[in-house]
């Protein structure tokens, strides 16, 4: 058994939308979570900047003494998943991708037609596609990237008509003229707009990377024994840039929830 907290990270808010399937699967574990609300939106910049950040921040957390890494951010998987592993070998590092194509590969048929979302790094990357088609080559797969959803989501704009628009915007035509059934939320952001996208795509099939990831967490957290028996931390949760929209998304997820939470701002500039 292993008590130090899990911990996670992405670009932003958006990798907070893991947190409440982990506390449902295992209530006993803790995490420190890193948004780098300062630096966002990843899914535009360039790799070498991504690799950068991800560093950076995979350095913050090992300091940290947590006992696993999850990279909560698809953009982040698709980008330096590997090199991260390969830096730290003795902690298990989980990326969201390769999950999510697994319950693709296995659960969709050659009739469906799957429509994939992200930003902009992660579709060109076509991770989600290589990682599906290796697993199951005759599916139909279509990818779109949607680059305003996230700066939309990171404001607090999402119930209301600017956030729908976007959607309509991106996705009438993308879902329509392919004939979508089934999409994928390519970034751990979407899951927050998931009631736009139902409202307004009644009957369309949502996989959400965010839930899916939980699965392999498990898995490896018992392969290494590393579950918690009795946890002594609260959740810690840091960000670059502690703004007002990511301390009112914190308090809307766990506003139900009996485990505490901890804000804290951290400047990685300054971090040695």
């Amino acid at each position: 058994m292993d008590n130090r907290p899990i911990g996670f990270f992405d670009s932003g808010l958006g990798g907070l939308t893991c947190i409440p399937y982990l506390m449902k699967a295992l209530p006993k574990e803790r995490i420190i979570y890193f948004g780098d609300t300062a630096r966002t939106p990843y899914g535009s910049k360039a790799p070498s900047t991504i690799r950068l950040f991800s560093m950076q921040i995979a350095d913050f957390l090992v300091k940290e003494n947590v006992k696993m890494i999850v990279i909560a951010c698809n953009t982040v998987s698709s980008t330096c998943l590997t090199e991260l592993q390969q830096k730290y070998p003795a902690i298990p590092i989980v990326g969201i991708i390769e999950p999510t194509a697994e319950v693709v590969a296995s659960t969709c048929f050659d009739e469906d037609q799957i429509g994939i979302i992200g930003t902009k790094v992660t579709i060109k990357s076509k991770a989600y596609e290589d990682l599906i088609h290796k697993r199951n080559a005759k599916l139909n797969l279509y990818t779109t990237p949607c680059p305003t959803f996230v700066p939309l989501i990171e404001e607090g704009i999402i119930q209301n008509e600017i956030m729908d628009l976007s959607i309509r915007y991106y996705l009438d035509h993308f879902i329509s003229y392919n004939k979508i059934n089934t999409l994928v939320l390519g970034c751990t952001h979407y899951p927050l707009i998931r009631r736009n996208l139902e409202k307004i795509y009644p009957g369309l099939r949502i996989i959400d990377p965010s839930e899916e990831i939980i699965q392999n967490i498990t898995t490896q957290l018992k392969r290494y024994k590393l579950l918690s028996e009795e946890p002594i931390f609260d959740n810690t949760f840091y960000a670059s840039d502690l703004s007002e929209n990511f301390v009112n998304m914190i308090n809307r997820i766990f506003e139900n929830s009996e485990f505490k939470v901890a804000f804290k701002s951290f400047d990685l500039d300054t971090y040695k």
